[in-house]
């Protein structure tokens, strides 16, 4: 009886091994087999690239970076990029912002694949020795991080009407003459904005860069522990590099 019960079970493994076998050859052929499951990890429910909302193209443009050199959309062509509008001398959400771009370029700036645009919506000041300045203050080290400069109606188009993240020119003394959003934009390798729905199925466009109050939050995110809000950007430029 027990020979034939290990025929049996040898008969349903060879018959399993037939059919899948073959399958799971194909699809590590075409890619198809995820990194998590490589890893062994269940792939989580939802979060596969192609499920990223598509909100429209990427603006065209063409500007001077931090070291004098003409960079436009064409530079970031195959790459996943992020994009956020700043100004060097900003006093409220600036600095924020710059260093929550740090802990993204921490954990992507080595990969050829990714690059970061960092537009000023105050060119008359930040010139392209001012923005290398402020690039190694921050200590940049990606050659994929372009902080850009150039005419200022152009970047306030680019702004305004390409990636429709708010920026202008501000009254207020203490908002340091002019005013934005705290948004960063996220960008595909085909040059597609990109984004997620919310928890209540909303979709979100654009991506907080706001999310520390105290530079603790930023610290225990360089050492590995997300905190809410960039998470999610982290997230979804992973899928976007594994596309």
């Amino acid at each position: 009886m027990k020979n034939k019960s290990y025929i049996g079970i040898s008969f349903i493994i060879l018959v399993f091994g037939i059919y899948a076998i073959p399958k799971i050859i194909d699809r590590v052929k075409n890619h198809d087999v995820t990194r998590q499951e490589r890893l062994g990890v269940p792939a989580k429910e939802g979060k596969q690239a192609e499920n990223l909302l598509t909100i429209g193209k990427a603006p065209t443009f063409e500007l001077t970076n931090q070291n004098g050199e003409r960079i436009s959309n064409q530079n970031f062509e195959g790459k996943v990029y992020v994009v956020e509008f700043f100004f060097s001398t900003c006093p409220t959400i600036c600095p924020v912002m710059n260093q929550n771009m740090m802990i993204i370029e921490k954990e992507f700036g080595t990969n050829k694949n990714f690059g970061i645009a960092s537009f000023t919506i105050n060119p008359e000041n930040d010139t392209p020795q001012v923005l290398k300045e402020h690039a190694q203050q921050l200590g940049v080290t990606s050659p994929n991080w372009h902080f850009l400069t150039g005419d200022q109606a152009t970047i306030y188009n680019i702004a305004n009407k390409g990636f429709n993240i708010y920026a202008g020119k501000s009254s207020n003394p203490q908002a340091g003459g002019f005013e934005h959003s705290g948004y960063f934009a996220l960008v595909d390798k085909k040059g597609n904005i990109r984004s997620r729905k919310d928890e209540n199925g909303n979709p979100l466009i654009f991506y907080t860069g706001l999310n520390y109050n105290d530079k603790k939050g930023f610290e225990e995110d360089l050492q590995g522990k997300y905190k809410p809000g960039i998470h999610m950007i982290k997230e979804d430029i992973d899928l976007l590099l594994q596309e």
